[in-house]
């Protein structure tokens, strides 16, 4: 069976591009004329498989942020798994779930997101320590996406405190490395777009490894930077835009418009043909 980062880096070159286009349905920017005429879980169904049958040409990966989908009450995973569902095969999935819990709690959540759902990776906080993260990883069809350097206003107040004179960010990528050679599975970091330099630092203790990369689009990243911080070979960099490209339009032009945002996105998002492992 091809590992997470093997297919990961076929989507990649499938698509030539590093996109990941962000599900976030948001009830109050979804198009009106979706909202008004259907049930809020079938709005945001519609809305979201619209989305990905727009982007599905340039697309490789999908992340679905599990909360606007818990939103929706008891019927909301059941709107995920059909919206999962619609992802055509060959595009890498993210389970936005922001998992950090220990034991059974960790194993059930493991199994809900990559076994019952069927997602491909999970997001994952690493703040409990090593047994909060291993139960994600437990097969090399599947991987983790550890939060390292995230991309909103108060990551400081945690991830720059010095250990030892190292920031604390940087010592959970010494440490989740650490993690990644015992186990099965894949590791993967979140690295916000908006610190490049430690984007850089990131990267140099980590030379093989995916970075989801959130705060590239309607959160000002530069792209062209990014990828030359954080690489331009298929597997290296999975490049997060949400809101740029499911609400490029308020109308009924919405799909349309996402079509056209992912276009422009995935064209200052190209892959090169040289392959990284490790």
């Amino acid at each position: 069976m091809p590992t997470f980062r093997d297919r990961l880096v076929q989507a990649q070159r499938t698509t030539r591009s590093a996109l990941c286009v962000g599900l976030d349905p948001d009830l109050e920017r979804i198009p009106e004329h979706l909202t008004r005429s259907r049930t809020p879980e079938a709005a945001v169904e519609h809305f979201c498989r619209a989305i990905v049958e727009a982007t599905a040409p340039v697309a490789s990966a999908y992340k679905l942020n599990f909360a606007f989908f818990e939103r929706l009450g008891d019927r909301g995973f059941a709107v995920l798994r059909r919206v999962l569902e619609s992802i055509p095969n060959g595009r890498i999935t993210i389970a936005d779930a922001k998992r950090g819990d220990i034991g059974n709690s960790a194993r059930f959540y493991a199994g809900s997101a990559l076994h019952d759902l069927g997602f491909d990776s999970i997001t994952v906080s690493p703040y409990m320590g090593q047994d909060s993260v291993m139960p994600f990883i437990q097969d090399a069809a599947h991987a983790a996406f550890i939060l390292v350097r995230t991309s909103n206003p108060g990551r400081t107040d945690l991830q720059d405190l010095l250990v030892e004179g190292t920031p604390l960010y940087a010592r959970v990528a010494e440490t989740a490395m650490q993690w990644d050679a015992e186990a099965a599975g894949s590791i993967g970091f979140v690295v916000g777009a908006s610190d490049l330099q430690a984007m850089a630092r990131i990267r140099a203790l980590g030379p093989g490894v995916p970075f989801l990369i959130p705060g590239v689009g309607a959160q000002g990243g530069d792209p062209a930077e990014v990828l030359a911080c954080s690489g331009h070979a298929p597997g290296l960099s999975v490049v997060n835009s949400s809101r740029g490209i499911c609400y490029a339009s308020p109308g009924s032009d919405f799909a349309e418009a996402a079509a056209r945002a992912a276009r422009t996105a995935a064209d200052a998002l190209p892959v090169s043909p040289e392959t990284v492992h490790g």
